[in-house]
């Protein structure tokens, strides 16, 4: 007897894209705190991720957490994405490693809603980048390393894969 499937390859599609859709309508109704000090009238929840790979996996891992976060905390939670090592060409315009434009997207997605996005300085000098070789939403900072350990000391919780 042949199996017969739920649903068809079409139907899927649909189901898929409605499901997309529904994300993205619920995210925006939730935003990040974010402030350009980061510490001006302060969120509940604060935290940075280390993004220091290339592989499309981990990086759309590292976007999906972030993204479940501000879908949950809205408005109070400040998110920091700290790139260095490969994971910079997540932020780069023409990356020099294979970045899916797709997580390029979903980042920049991310920044409309306040995430906040920072590019090591010091990764940035080995690849010879400047600041206008980034997405406009990447904000750079001296040293990638160091930037978690500041935001730490301010009370960021940190999560690294």
């Amino acid at each position: 007897m042949k199996k017969r499937r739920l649903f068809s390859q079409p139907r899927r599609t649909i189901i898929k894209s409605a499901g997309l859709l529904g994300g993205l309508f619920a995210m925006r109704q939730a935003q990040a705190h974010h402030t350009e000090s980061h510490f001006e009238d302060d969120s509940k929840h604060h935290i940075v991720y280390q993004c220091n790979q290339a592989d499309p996996e981990y990086l759309g891992h590292v976007l999906f957490s972030a993204g479940e976060l501000l879908r949950k905390y809205g408005d109070d939670i400040e998110i920091v994405v700290a790139a260095f090592g490969t994971g910079l060409h997540l932020l780069g315009k023409h990356p020099k490693r294979p970045i899916p434009a797709e997580l390029q997207q979903r980042a920049a997605s991310l920044a409309d809603y306040g995430v906040a996005f920072h590019a090591c300085g010091n990764t940035m000098k080995s690849l010879d980048w400047k600041e206008d070789d980034l997405l406009a939403f990447a904000r750079v900072v001296p040293i990638g390393v160091d930037d978690i350990m500041q935001l730490q000391e301010r009370g960021f919780a940190y999560m690294s894969w």
